[in-house]
């Protein structure tokens, strides 16, 4: 699990192609790496990667091919720019929200424009994902936990304020580039959960809080 509060930005620096999958080395200086073993898990753009080699300045991870044709990862060149987490433990603050690094869909940017010192961008989403969007709610856009302005059908902006432009790789977006999302896992249980609900029971205050979501 993760938080969606990014801790570095790191390159991808070499990339070996072994069939149809892919073994990337992502290198961060910037991240710490004492505390990090093999077997540990790390967002790259917000997905969920293993850490199979720790040469000290990064870490190589194998990407499956469902990975690579589901996610922005497949289209990384050498020198790309990515987001990077670690793992969120006990010990650590929730400063995001909870991100579990499984991407839902890849979206689009159609608008970049400078809001005062933030910068807004508007999204198109899949529109499976739209059900799943709501305005203030949070999302997570390349491994950044960000909180939803507006929605419009499957289109949705949020506002990039300057210290998240300058710890992510988000100062460098572009009109149309794409982008992995991850909705808020809250918004999906919930859908499971009424969709096998067998009662009538009326949702409100006491039906969340007997569900655990309030």
């Amino acid at each position: 699990m993760f938080t969606g509060i990014i801790q570095a930005v790191g390159k991808i620096s070499q990339r070996q192609t072994t069939g149809t999958d892919a073994r990337l080395y992502v290198q961060a200086n910037q991240l710490d790496w004492h505390n990090v073993q093999l077997g540990d898990s790390i967002s790259v753009n917000g997905v969920c990667l293993t850490a199979v080699i720790l040469p000290g300045d990064g870490f190589w991870a194998d990407v499956s091919n469902e990975t690579l044709l589901h996610t922005t990862l497949g289209k990384l060149t050498i020198g790309s720019t990515v987001n990077l987490e670690k793992a969120l433990t006990p010990q650590m603050h929730l400063g995001g929200h909870i991100v579990s690094g499984h991407v839902d869909g890849v979206g689009t940017i159609t608008q970049c424009y400078e809001e005062g010192r933030s910068i807004r961008l508007n999204i198109k989403a899949p529109s499976t994902l739209a059900k799943y969007i709501a305005p203030k709610g949070s999302i997570c856009i390349d491994g950044i936990s960000l909180t939803v302005n507006t929605v419009q059908n499957a289109e949705f902006s949020v506002n990039v304020v300057p210290h998240t432009q300058e710890r992510t790789t988000l100062a460098e977006i572009k009109i149309a580039q794409q982008v992995n999302l991850e909705v808020d896992i809250i918004a999906r249980y919930l859908e499971r959960l009424l969709l096998y609900r067998q009662t009538d029971e009326p949702i409100n205050k006491d039906f969340l809080q007997q569900h655990g979501f309030a």
